[in-house]
């Protein structure tokens, strides 16, 4: 029997939040650079940040160090107003990897509890499909769940939600970085952050 891992991160629940932002769950911590969200240096998302927000891939990066600026990733989502955290709070790794294929979500994410926290948030996006299958199980039914880059509406937590569903920024996920920017970009966009 493997055993149960619990959530390593407090969510991370800017105030002024609105935007959340979930993943699956964490990779292992030996994969980790720093005690932060997508904290796998391979993990393409704060190349996508620092491309959709300032045309540098490398904005977020401590390149010498092959490591994040995390004061800075920090700081900038809370001006921005994105809050992060994962559709598992609690997971069994089928394999001891990150890959989502062998998570099974023994917990999900009490998605109702984060969202008092954040009460300007009525965005909510996936980064990937186990994250958006897990989403979905706490949404009421009839929800449709959103396709890559596409959204759907739904009333949860007594608030009216836009569920959006991004390009996994995992190297897995076979698209250039470029082009998951794009996709990130457009959703940024449309909610008002860019």
């Amino acid at each position: 029997m493997s055993e149960i891992e619990t959530h390593p991160l407090e969510p991370f629940l800017p105030i002024n939040a609105k935007l959340l932002m979930l993943g699956s769950f964490p990779p292992p911590r030996t994969r980790w650079k720093m005690d932060f969200y997508y904290p796998n240096y391979q993990n393409d998302m704060w190349k996508i940040f620092g491309l959709v927000f300032f045309q540098n891939k490398e904005y977020f990066l401590d390149l010498a160090n092959k490591n994040f600026k995390e004061p800075l990733i920090r700081d900038f989502l809370t001006e921005k107003g994105i809050a992060i955290f994962d559709t598992a709070y609690q997971v069994i790794r089928l394999k001891g990897n990150a890959s989502d294929k062998f998570l099974q979500i023994a917990k999900p994410t009490d998605l109702a509890q984060l969202l008092q926290d954040i009460p300007q948030c009525h965005n909510v996006m996936t980064t990937g499909d186990k994250a958006t299958d897990t989403l979905m199980l706490s949404m009421p039914e009839g929800t449709e769940k959103p396709q890559i880059g596409q959204s759907s509406k739904t009333y949860f937590a007594e608030r009216d939600l836009t569920l959006y569903r991004m390009p996994s920024s995992s190297r897995a996920y076979p698209l250039p970085v470029e082009k998951k920017a794009e996709a990130y970009a457009q959703l940024f966009n449309e909610i008002g952050l860019l």
